[in-house]
């Protein structure tokens, strides 16, 4: 299972971001969201098998003084 905020790169694409986040499915398919650091590129979603770490460095976020999703929840 991947780390979030630990950069990594797909083994087949050469893509590289951070794992922002990572999702497992009933069928046993485990995927991870990588974002890059480029701003004119999309985050996208890898097989965990596919991704092999680079570095050691982990980012961390302190949201314990605005934690969750930064707008409301919609109304119907």
């Amino acid at each position: 299972m991947s780390i979030l905020g630990a950069t990594y790169k797909d083994k087949i694409t050469g893509f590289k971001g951070i794992a922002t986040g990572h999702c497992r499915y009933l069928t046993g398919c485990h995927q991870t969201l990588l974002a890059p650091k480029k701003a004119d590129q999309e985050s996208k979603w890898f097989d965990d098998q596919r991704l092999e770490p680079v570095g050691d460095k982990v980012i961390k976020l302190d949201n314990s003084k605005t934690p969750g999703f930064d707008k409301p929840a919609p109304i119907r």
